[in-house]
């Protein structure tokens, strides 16, 4: 489906000023936020508009060269996360993808609180740090994970009780997993239900507690995970391990989340599905035209510079840039050219330069450095 062009989604002309298009974007938001009875596509997509337009070195690029300019789609992770990688174990999360501020604006939004929920009869959830390369997470890589996590008890298997002995009823509720107290009160007696205090309302307790867990039926170990980081993750992106967390006793283990964090690079900065990098030529270059050799992560890349090339002028590398998270399709590279203006002459290069300076101004009232 074709994306729609980003100053109609705002309702506002190719020549609106920033404070225009700023204004379009509140009343956009408001008119369509999901807790004001608004379509949360919608509202991801004048998200998504404002994202770019706002920024004038992206609304510059979007107006030379469109969707593909911006990095395709930088909304296509959608609110949640997703699956679909190696074993089918992986899940992306991409945070709010910048809608926290709007929330925050507009209704005083945004989540509290820290951690995450634990779920009855299931260890704890756990969470790491890995930080990779540039191109590793361009072009996916593995990581090996040491972490020291609870596991299941190798002497009692997770049972809790010794090798050799059974679990039996718990003597203090019968097996129920909970105990009843009445309280006598002026209104007549009440009877208040709580978890057993010695099963921990599992309703069983071992004959013979275990020796080496102590009954806990988990115990800590050095484990090494291997994680598989897809092509085109994002620095901040979180991958989600099902039950790869903490086990414990007569349940299921918890998540491991690990957070990715993406080391910088010299060359190349990126934005979404594109990355950006400088490339430095003469000014005879820049005005004659010529071929120079680019650095792309895919290696040297021969690229055209045409006759009167302006510095900081933009240039497209299509099929050079990020892999999609969901799709084979990449994004480009965004080249641009800086041209260099010589410091230092020797008396014939002045020379030269002046006489065609003269020849120029003879020909054209605006000078060579028009």
């Amino acid at each position: 489906m074709a994306q729609r062009d980003y100053y109609e989604i705002l309702g506002v002309s190719k020549d609106a000023s920033a404070d225009e298009i700023k204004k379009a974007f509140r009343r956009a938001a408001i008119e369509s936020h999901p807790d004001r009875g608004g379509d949360e596509a919608k509202f991801k997509e004048v998200n998504e508009a404002y994202e770019v337009l706002k920024d004038p070195a992206k609304r510059q690029r979007y107006d030379q060269f469109g969707h593909a300019g911006v990095g395709g789609n930088p909304a296509s992770g959608g609110f949640g996360g997703f699956e679909g990688f190696g074993n089918g174990n992986v899940n992306f999360d991409f945070g709010d993808l910048g809608l926290g501020d709007i929330f925050s604006s507009f209704f005083g939004g945004g989540s509290q609180g820290g951690g995450r929920a634990e779920q009855p009869n299931r260890g704890r959830d756990v969470e790491t740090r890995v930080e990779i390369g540039f191109t590793q997470a361009i072009f996916g890589t593995e990581v090996d994970l040491n972490l020291s996590l609870m596991d299941s008890c190798d002497h009692c298997k997770g049972t809790t009780a010794e090798p050799g002995y059974e679990l039996k009823k718990c003597d203090t509720c019968g097996g129920s997993g909970q105990v009843v107290r009445v309280t006598r009160t002026v209104f007549g007696n009440i009877q208040q239900a709580s978890v057993c205090p010695t099963c921990k309302g599992k309703g069983k307790i071992p004959e013979k507690t275990c020796s080496v867990c102590h009954g806990k039926g988990t115990q800590e170990k050095r484990q090494k995970i291997s994680l598989k980081v897809p092509a085109g993750v994002d620095d901040g992106a979180t991958i989600r391990l099902r039950e790869h967390g903490e086990a414990m006793a007569g349940g299921s283990k918890g998540d491991l989340y690990v957070n990715i964090r993406v080391k910088p690079d010299k060359k190349f900065t990126r934005e979404g599905e594109l990355i950006l990098s400088d490339e430095h030529v003469d000014m005879v270059t820049a005005t004659l035209g010529g071929e120079i050799e680019v650095e792309t992560v895919d290696g040297p890349v021969v690229m055209k510079v045409p006759a009167g090339t302006q510095s900081h002028s933009d240039f497209k590398l299509s099929g050079h840039g990020v892999p999609g998270i969901r799709g084979n399709s990449r994004g480009a590279h965004i080249v641009t050219i800086i041209v260099d203006t010589p410091t230092k002459l020797t008396k014939a290069q002045q020379d030269i330069l002046k006489e065609f300076a003269a020849l120029s101004s003879s020909t054209d009232k605006h000078g060579f450095w028009r």
